[in-house]
Formats: C-alpha cells, sequence, structure tokens
C-alpha cells in the first residue's frame, strides 16, 4: 500500500475548533520540536 514512517494521518471530525487547533499544535510540536 506503500504506506511508511513518513506519512501523516490526519482524522478530522466534530470537535471544537480551539480544541483542534491545540490538537495539531501539540502534534507538531511533537514531530518537530
Amino acid at each position: 500500500l506503500g504506506i511508511n514512517d513518513g506519512l501523516l494521518r490526519l482524522s478530522v471530525g466534530l470537535e471544537d475548533a480551539d480544541d483542534l487547533k491545540e490538537d495539531l499544535a501539540q502534534a507538531s510540536k511533537a514531530v518537530f520540536g
């Protein structure tokens, strides 16, 4: 399937926009430092 460590999975559902922004910021910080 071509799945490797360079891929990013992003799942979006019904969430508060501020919560989603915070989650993405946390994930970005974890990945990029």
